[in-house]
């Protein structure tokens, strides 16, 4: 026999459900903070600078235009919509905020429709008949205890921390092109010191050769002149295979196939961004890194309110309105129709300290969270430091091998002069020609270090900077 449902006076349903409202203002999360950091009052390697926290939502911009390189532009622009990886962090970006909505979703009330048709019979005189029926229904769990809230406060952080994700995916991409990048360039300009080297060892060994036949020098000469002819050409040939490699890895970060990029030669432009004298405060809260760590434990606080929802018990209404007869014409009729009201609430009585210990579990990936996103503040601080170190002590190394450099093709055209004039050793010019080469190349390297360091300086500032107006 079917139990007949009792629906509850409309008056005492209407207060329970107002209570229920009522008390869907609790909270059992814990009122978030953000952690406190140890912080420097200024920076060591740097003037003007002042304490910062995170702010990753500021606009950045095309930081990679400071360098003043218009294929550099095109290229890093390309990186936003074409590098797989960030590609991937976008997709991550998308489920996370579709988490948001499923789990907004889950305060409101959840309605449905039902609808059957059947016929049945016996046998002998037994007359089939028919049934139908059809039933609205809908059922809504108020969020008493704050756990439904606490869910979407998670999931919110959670995206949030995803978005944040997705600027350090790009960051990182775009930093990785426009160091590939300007590394080409310093090959391309190590191709063309090592021609000009080729072409004069091979004029050396010309001479060398000439000497050597009218017997103003010895065979030993001419070995050495070619032994540093063959040494300039298989260097040639290591820088043309670095470049190549270069232009690979470009290549992947545009998200096409290495065999079809080709990035042809240029003049290398050296340009290296000045650091403001007065850096504003903001600079370091652009990290996203710092921003995602810090959304991660709002995630994980919010996390603990869900735990603790658990002590509580859970309140549930319904309600539904059906109809049924036997022909489907009559389903309309008011004769026909039934309806009911619920209100259902349960609690765990006894688990064995499970909800605790899913509570101590909440509270422990909070602190964990904690400790993360501290960490990852100290580790920005040491990163900014460092570039800003680096940054100051590369330029001045930089003009240091510019000198050295310069005196360097003096002493080698000194050199070959006097060996012209019978005045040197053979051996005198070789070792000239080979502290000018090295020099030379020791310039070339101290430019792209410069370059490849405001870029580190870039990242580690979030993405760029801009002077006071």
């Amino acid at each position: 026999m079917k139990p007949k449902l009792i629906p509850l006076p409309s008056s005492r349903l209407a207060a329970m459900a107002l209570a229920a409202s009522v008390a869907s203002g609790c909270a059992v999360a814990p009122t978030y903070q953000v952690p406190a950091v140890a912080q420097p009052d200024a920076y060591k390697e740097a003037q003007g600078w002042q304490p910062a926290a995170p702010a990753d939502t500021l606009e950045r911009g095309p930081w990679w235009t400071l360098f003043g390189d218009p294929v550099l532009n095109e290229l890093a622009a390309a990186v936003e919509v074409s590098n797989q990886n960030v590609a991937a962090a976008a997709a991550a970006y998308a489920q996370a905020r579709a988490l948001v909505s499923e789990q907004r979703a889950a305060l409101f009330p959840v309605v449905d429709l039902t609808g059957s048709a059947g016929r049945s019979g016996g046998g002998g005189n037994t007359k089939a008949a028919g049934q139908y029926r059809m039933n609205i229904g809908g059922s809504w769990e108020p969020d008493v205890w704050g756990k439904l809230r606490a869910g979407t406060d998670s999931a919110g952080a959670s995206a949030q921390a995803s978005a944040a994700d997705l600027a350090a995916a790009r960051l990182s991409a775009q930093g990785e092109l426009a160091a590939n990048y300007f590394a080409l360039r310093q090959a391309d300009a190590q191709l063309t010191l090592l021609a000009a080297t080729v072409d004069g060892d091979q004029r050396l060994l010309t001479i060398t050769t000439n000497r050597f036949n009218a017997g103003l020098a010895a065979k030993s000469d001419v070995l050495q002149a070619q032994t540093q002819l063959a040494s300039a050409r298989i260097d040639q040939s290591n820088a043309v295979r670095q470049r190549a490699q270069l232009e690979h890895a470009i290549a992947v970060l545009l998200g096409k196939p290495a065999g079809a990029f080709t990035l042809a030669p240029a003049p290398w432009n050296t340009t290296v961004p000045e650091i403001p004298a007065g850096l504003p405060s903001t600079l370091l809260q652009r990290r996203p890194d710092i921003a995602a760590a810090e959304r991660r434990v709002a995630a994980a606080n919010a996390q603990i309110g869900i735990a603790r929802a658990a002590y509580f018990p859970s309140v549930n209404l319904t309600a539904s309105y059906g109809v049924g007869a036997g022909q489907a014409a009559g389903l309309f009729s008011a004769t026909n129709s039934l309806w009911s009201l619920g209100l259902s609430a349960a609690e765990n009585l006894f688990n064995a300290g499970a909800t605790a210990a899913r509570v101590s579990g909440a509270e422990a990936g909070r602190d964990a969270a904690i400790a993360h996103y501290r960490q990852t503040v100290l580790a920005a601080f040491a990163d900014v430091e460092n570039q800003l170190a680096a940054s100051a002590a590369l330029a001045q190394q930089q003009e240091l091998r510019r000198t050295a450099s310069e005196a360097a093709d003096q002493v080698e055209a000194q050199m070959l002069n006097r060996y012209r004039a019978g005045q040197v050793a053979f051996t005198e010019v070789v070792t000239a020609q080979n502290t000018a080469l090295a020099a030379r190349r020791a310039l070339v390297q101290a430019q792209a270090d410069r370059q490849a360091t405001a870029i580190a300086l870039i990242q580690s500032l979030g993405g760029g900077w801009r002077q006071r107006e």
